[in-house]
């Protein structure tokens, strides 16, 4: 693991749990479902995300609900939120501000502890294959809440860790966790595998043009994970989602 993404997991340690949330009764929204509708208009399915880190420092309320707005109206078919404040510049209160525009919301943050999955309400919550947590137990818990785990992997082994799983929904990064580079040649070359299974598949990371949609879509991708190449220009996903 490297040693950023270690020192994001001692800081969140040093810094505990947030209280659970009140969990509002409400239906959940479901990334697959989705997903299809945006390719029945004729989209390339894109989960765009809420990235503070991009711009170098923490979003206000206001911007937050603005780029929600403008990712619901652009057509994404969720919205990804990053949660963790201490390198990513997020905040627990971004989700619960992001699902006011309607959209299926993701929470991305580093998970270790199945008392982070009480934090804050979304419909879906990333769970971390490299940083080897019980897979079926977090994937249980983050259900009984109301949340439909998307498992990252980024090799062959933690492919085929979480393809024991019950897990409906995977997702390739691109970026290694150990050095944090990125080639989508790693989405390529283990989409086989979880295509074989007929799980809902997400590429996560460098994407950002058209073409490397098309790439990713072309390798067997259900959805898109699309972060820094949105946040200076909301509207670029209107260039990049079109098929």
């Amino acid at each position: 693991m490297h040693s950023l993404i270690q020192g994001i997991i001692e800081e969140r340690i040093r810094r505990g749990i947030a209280p659970a949330a009140s969990w509002p009764v409400e239906e959940r929204r479901d990334l697959i479902s989705s997903a299809r509708a945006a390719k029945g208009r004729g989209q390339i399915p894109i989960i765009a995300e809420i990235k503070p880190k991009a711009l170098g420092r923490p979003l206000t309320a206001e911007e937050v609900s603005a780029y929600a707005k403008a990712y619901a109206e652009g057509g994404a078919c969720a919205i990804s939120v990053l949660t963790e404040p201490t390198n990513f510049l997020g905040s627990l209160e971004n989700a619960r501000i992001a699902r006011e525009a309607g959209l299926p919301v993701l929470r991305k943050d580093f998970i270790f502890d199945e008392r982070q999955l009480s934090e804050v309400q979304a419909d879906l919550v990333l769970l971390i294959a490299a940083l080897e947590i019980d897979l079926d137990r977090f994937i249980e818990a983050a259900r009984s809440l109301g949340m439909e785990p998307l498992v990252e992997v980024h090799t062959e082994e933690e492919m085929q860790a979480v393809l024991k799983t019950d897990a409906r929904i995977i997702g390739i990064n691109n970026r290694n966790l150990n050095t944090l580079e990125v080639d989508l040649a790693v989405f390529e070359r283990l989409a086989p595998r979880a295509l074989e299974a007929g799980v809902f598949l997400v590429a996560e990371s460098g994407v950002h043009s058209r073409a490397d949609a098309e790439r990713m879509m072309a390798a067997g991708a259900d959805a898109l994970l699309v972060g820094t190449e949105l946040m200076g220009r909301p509207k670029r996903l209107e260039e990049i989602n079109r098929i």
